[in-house]
């Protein structure tokens, strides 16, 4: 047999020829492409398995930071306003009407709704020309009230300096910015006109959250005859957006919405309902005095004159003091203060 011939046997007898050897390189350089290929098939899968729990891990972060500011910052600031008890510092700390050498006693009496209340009372001497009854703000007590009670003691005025609920000497366990303490407002009239047979009018004289209280109070009250509103905020949900933007540069929406929500929430009513605007409205032809201080940016003038226009008294009035600490009118600008006070009064129907 041939050479020739022999390599086509061999060839055609599964030997190792050149068309084997080349279709085994076929088959293997198809088995690397696959591999390739599920390589980078697994690549894919474990790029979006990372990416995956990347987006993940944000959704949680991003819940977990919208959950604090909305709901334990709401929840936090509330409770402070409402449980939170402090006592601000104040010059005449320890002192009793007898520091001025007036004459008091000790009194206590409840609220409408229950609450042990407990102040002082000072009777005019002689014939008394009416009764101022004194609210102080927050985080204070009657102290904070006293030198105005001597201004209008020498003025022969009947005085009752009380502390309002949760705060001082007196009883409760929440603050309520006004609202619930109308009704310590308003138990303070039933007492001094029932237990003490107090000389009308009968006046009302708050500052900050007093103030807030006294005009909700008047609102209510036919007994009383007129208000002097010493930096009264405008509404609950007003304020409270004002005073989380300007010290904690919190946007009013949603975070402030939501603390006045749950402050109302904390205090059982609707923060609709707490609106000094209409509580002003609802006084009637009753006077009204609004004080307030010229660089206060707790409570700006703005707010006492909007206050101002919704009052429907011919006789009321507004005075804007220099200065520029919220509720110290009386103590920053004592001259002017008490020229409006004393001009306030005297415009008033004797007896009402």
């Amino acid at each position: 047999m041939s050479n020739r011939g022999a390599q086509r046997g061999a060839c055609e007898s599964g030997g190792t020829g050149p068309g084997r050897f080349s279709e085994g390189r076929t088959f293997n350089t198809q088995g690397m492409l696959i591999k390739v290929r599920s390589e980078q098939e697994e690549n894919v899968v474990s790029r979006s398995r990372i990416w995956k729990t990347v987006r993940n891990v944000l959704l949680i972060l991003a819940l977990l930071v919208a959950g604090f500011f909305l709901i334990f910052v709401p929840w936090f600031f509330s409770k402070m306003a409402a449980y939170h008890q402090f006592h601000y510092p104040d010059p005449n700390d320890g002192k009793t009407p007898k520091s001025y050498n007036l004459e008091f006693q000790w009194v206590d009496f409840h609220s409408p709704d229950g609450i042990p209340l407990k102040g002082w009372y000072i009777p005019a001497q002689g014939s008394a020309r009416g009764t101022i009854i004194y609210c102080h703000g927050l985080n204070r007590t009657r102290i904070e009230m006293l030198p105005d009670a001597v201004f209008a003691h020498s003025l022969g005025y009947n005085g009752l300096l009380f502390d309002l609920r949760h705060q001082g000497m007196s009883g409760g366990g929440i603050t309520t910015l006004g609202y619930q303490e109308r009704w310590d407002v308003e138990g303070a009239v039933r007492f001094a006109l029932k237990r003490e047979k107090a000389a009308r009018p009968v006046i009302l004289w708050g500052v900050s959250m007093g103030a807030s209280a006294t005009l909700m109070a008047a609102a209510e009250t036919p007994d009383v005859a007129a208000v002097i509103s010493d930096s009264s905020f405008d509404s609950l949900m007003g304020t409270v957006r004002h005073h989380l933007t300007l010290f904690l540069h919190l946007p009013a929406f949603p975070i402030a919405d939501e603390v006045g929500y749950w402050t109302a929430w904390r205090g059982g009513f609707r923060p609709a309902d707490f609106d000094l605007v209409q509580a002003v409205e609802r006084v009637g032809d009753r006077p009204i005095l609004f004080v307030a201080v010229e660089g206060d940016r707790r409570m700006p003038p703005s707010i006492a004159q909007t206050l101002y226009a919704h009052a429907r008294s011919p006789l009321k009035k507004i005075v804007i003091l220099p200065g520029h600490r919220h509720g110290e009118g009386f103590n920053q600008a004592r001259q002017p203060y008490e020229k409006a006070v004393t001009d306030f009064l005297a415009g008033l129907p004797a007896g009402e």
